[in-house]
């Protein structure tokens, strides 16, 4: 077949409805604005894991379109998330990305969350507790009492992550988000105390959605060559593709053999509980977020959309808490050598997404963008990224394959969870 010309190149393709996407939805700044206004802001997020706040007054920050988060753990050991900004004036409160609140800043006392503007300090439960020079400014009009900070949703569940929802009344709880799509993992994850060992960030110039395709769909496997030494045999293309209410898909496990890849070894001394030895399951959760567990290391991941080709990606590497020294370096070593800095398949995704990311940036011409392959929804099966974007659909109202177009249900969408379960 000759190369295209410009009609032929932006005509719809011989596929079905769904087998495709139009780019703008990768590109435009209006659709980015709505994903945050009507997803991320009503949504559950994996913000962190409770092992980076070990003891009381431990914090971290963050933000969800384009909301600063707060997240805290207090004197009853209770972990809680608030807006990250003072009442009084909008200030962001704190500044620093992780810390303890435990010691006094120099802008404010021990035990309290001090908005350096003003001096408003809060406790670890988001009230208000100190109000510099309130009564000679509000007298009997304002007290503190009137004015802590807003409080978020937030849950600690599966295996230790610390979910926050910006949604006071979110459409289904977190158990009813996630829940069926974590049974895979749940006893494993839930059977001992887990910790993370390494985190590490980078803001990539791609959509979100792009770089969440990476995770969803195998197929561009053969760019791994790691995974094609260590995996490429009946039992890895037998692999499925399951998916979920919500938007979600599991790809099931098989046993990786590590050990056909020169200078490498089996992972199987250090499986997770419950876990076969040298398993790999991965949980792709709508609309960004993955967890990724291979045999002797469990990686999260987790985006917060910057823009229509800009995404912050958050790196986690998790082990059992209580990992001898050795055995965490072994933990580290292999999490390293698949994704780490410098490690194989983080990189070479990041050289498909940001190319992915520079065909289709703002203003770029619309095109499709196929998501067609049919496999009885084995690992080389687009079905993940046709479910995905089907809920994507739902939840922002447009046609993936007419983002100008109200959405409409794609033929036989409904059941894809549905046999998915009878599976």
């Amino acid at each position: 077949m000759p190369a295209r010309n410009h009609s032929q190149w932006t005509a719809e393709p011989p596929l079905q409805q769904g087998e495709w996407v139009d780019s703008r939805i990768y590109s435009d700044q209006e659709i980015f604005e709505e994903e945050n206004e009507k997803l991320f802001k009503h949504i559950w997020v994996p913000v962190c894991h409770e092992s980076e706040l070990p003891n009381a007054y431990d914090f971290r920050t963050t933000s969800i379109a384009r909301e600063p988060i707060i997240i805290v753990r207090g004197a009853d050991n209770e972990v809680r998330a608030f807006l990250n900004v003072c009442p009084h004036r909008g200030m962001m409160i704190e500044r620093r990305p992780s810390g303890s609140f435990l010691e006094g800043q120099p802008s404010g006392n021990p035990k309290r969350m001090t908005c350096m503007f003003h001096a408003w300090q809060f406790d670890m439960k988001g009230n208000c507790v100190y109000v510099a020079r309130e009564q000679e400014g509000y007298q009997d009009r304002l007290c503190k009492e009137n004015v802590g900070l807003r409080r978020l949703r937030c849950e600690v569940k599966f295996g230790g992550f610390v979910w926050v929802n910006l949604d006071d009344s979110p459409k289904v709880s977190l158990e009813e988000w996630a829940g069926p799509a974590f049974e895979c993992l749940r006893e494993t994850l839930d059977a001992e105390p887990l910790e993370v060992f390494h985190y590490h960030k980078a803001i990539v110039n791609t959509n979100y959605k792009l770089w969440h395709d990476t995770n969803s769909e195998f197929y561009h496997d053969f760019m791994h060559y790691h995974n094609r030494v260590t995996g490429f045999n009946d039992a890895y293309f037998a692999r499925k593709n399951e998916a979920f209410d919500n938007g979600h898909v599991v790809v099931g496990t098989f046993t990786v053999n590590y050990e056909n890849y020169e200078g490498f070894e089996s992972r199987a001394e250090l499986s997770f509980p419950h876990l076969p030895p040298n398993q790999w399951y991965m949980i792709d959760l709508f609309p960004g977020f993955n967890f990724n567990l291979r045999g002797s290391a469990l990686r999260c991941d987790t985006v917060t959309p910057l823009g229509p080709n800009q995404v912050l990606i958050e790196f986690r590497g998790l082990g059992l808490k209580r990992d001898t020294p050795e055995e965490r370096m072994t933990r580290i070593n292999h999490h390293n050598s698949i994704w780490g800095p410098f490690g194989r398949n983080l990189h070479e995704d990041l050289v498909g997404v940001v190319g992915q990311g520079a065909t289709m940036a703002p203003k770029s011409e619309p095109r499709r963008i196929l998501h067609g392959r049919q496999e009885n929804q084995t690992i080389h099966d687009e079905n993940g990224m046709r479910h995905y974007y089907e809920e994507w659909g739902r939840w922002i109202n447009r046609s993936p394959t007419n983002p100008t177009q109200p959405y409409t249900p794609r033929a036989g969408a409904a059941g894809d969870a549905a046999v998915a379960a009878a599976e």
